[in-house]
């Protein structure tokens, strides 16, 4: 098992891990995480019966940008009608399932040289704070901290607090010897 890939895992996906998130991104290095898509491949089955989803979405010569999702959890959350909206005004594929949609993110991240705005809808972001970064640009929000809030600034604090309790958790668990593959299929 890497201990690398484990560690940036629970660093930045804790909360879709455990289920308090339907999706999460992280950022890994290629040179520390040799064999990181057979890694991805045995996390896919080991922890699909988890409703966990690991999918490169794009790799340049450094890094790669993993997404972890909970399909169904995903699913509901893209077919909510406003997200529905800004999904199909950038041209997503709706009503093909979530497969199509992430494959869709997938290409206009490899097209951009930048983030889609509409990916904060794939990592569980308020709606209304999506569409505030979409219509002014990262400008004039209200509170930012693991995405710019422009809505209800109180329950952003507090999932984000979720999130970090998740993180803090699975760092203990992973400080004890845990694997994140016996961790949830233990749950």
């Amino acid at each position: 098992m890497n201990v690398s890939l484990e560690q940036e895992l629970v660093q930045h996906c804790a909360a879709t891990l455990l289920g308090v998130k339907a999706g999460s991104l992280v950022s890994v290095s290629n040179r520390e995480n040799p064999g990181l898509n057979g890694q991805l491949s045995r996390y896919n089955v080991q922890l699909r019966s988890c409703g966990l989803v690991f999918v490169p979405l794009c790799q340049c010569k450094t890094r790669t940008l993993v997404f972890v999702c909970r399909p169904e959890d995903l699913s509901r959350r893209l077919d909510e009608p406003e997200a529905r909206a800004i999904l199909e005004q950038a041209g997503y594929p709706l009503g093909r399932g979530v497969g199509a949609l992430v494959a869709h993110l997938r290409r206009r991240l490899m097209e951009q040289h930048g983030f889609p705005h509409e990916i904060g809808l794939f990592l569980d972001y308020p709606t209304e704070d999506v569409v505030g970064f979409l219509r002014d640009g990262g400008a004039g929000s209200k509170f930012c901290g693991y995405w710019k809030v422009y809505g209800d600034v109180d329950a952003a604090k507090a999932r984000f607090a979720s999130f970090d309790a998740c993180r803090d958790c699975l760092i203990r668990q992973l400080q004890a010897g845990k694997t994140i593959s016996t961790l949830l299929n233990a749950a």
